[in-house]
């Protein structure tokens, strides 16, 4: 008898269809990686030229980290903060495609991304992984949480468990780009509840996809220090530019 599917694989393989490709340009790759060359080179890890506290950009990406005036006077409610690169160009473009326009391809691969930051910049290993929450009515509208995706993924990679109800958000506030730095540290100030229960006595990783301000993150790691944690550290996707105070 004719074996079908084995000759439609043959085929398939014979004119491309089973090659590995870049999950962000879609090109064949010949070789392994996460991304083809081109790709890679324009989502580098960055590895220099920040503040380790905040994130802040400044300075040459071949500088050492290195924590800014703002952090050493007036640290946030964390202890280290962990992300990939600028929110700007492919990455800012990957991102929002996920987020808003419901390309669920683009889960796997920045929740790889997300990874391969901590992997590489991470100072210790935190006992739970709590994502930063969406109010029930904004995860309705979306359908996901993106920060609850890519913590599955972390927790699954490095063993580590993730509490995915850490954190509710008892307040459904507008969202935060509608709103100045100060506007948003009031806007979502007390949004938050922690299962205290859980976080005491533990390390936390919390996890988000963006860094704007930093407004949502510090009250987030505030509310989870008030439940008795012992360290809060922080892993994003992207960092924007702009100063965080």
């Amino acid at each position: 008898m004719t074996d079908t599917p084995g000759l439609l694989h043959s085929l398939a393989h014979k004119i491309g269809l089973t090659a590995k490709r870049c999950p962000v340009c879609g090109v064949v790759m010949g070789s392994s990686g996460h991304m083809c060359e081109s790709c890679t080179a324009a989502i580098p890890l960055r590895t220099g030229g920040y503040c380790p506290t905040c994130g802040l950009m400044s300075g040459r990406t071949d500088s050492p980290p290195s924590q800014c005036p703002e952090c050493r006077l007036n640290p946030p409610p964390w202890d280290a903060l962990y992300f990939h690169g600028q929110h700007a160009d492919v990455l800012r473009e990957l991102i929002i495609s996920y987020k808003f326009n419901n390309n669920f391809g683009r889960s796997h691969f920045l929740s790889t991304l997300a990874c391969t930051t901590f992997q590489a910049q991470h100072t210790r290993m935190p006992d739970i992984i709590v994502p930063v929450p969406l109010h029930t009515r904004r995860l309705l509208w979306r359908g996901f949480n993106q920060s609850l995706e890519i913590s599955k993924i972390i927790g699954k990679t490095f063993e580590l468990p993730v509490l995915k109800d850490g954190l509710t958000r008892i307040r459904n506030t507008p969202p935060q780009t509608r709103f100045g730095h100060k506007e948003r540290m009031e806007n979502i100030r007390n949004a938050f509840a922690a299962r205290a229960k859980c976080m005491a006595e533990k390390t936390v990783l919390l996890v988000d996809d963006v860094y704007t301000t930093g407004a949502t993150l510090r009250e987030c790691a505030r509310t989870v220090k008030q439940a008795g944690a012992l360290g809060v550290d922080i892993l994003v996707l992207a960092r924007t530019q702009q100063e965080s105070s």
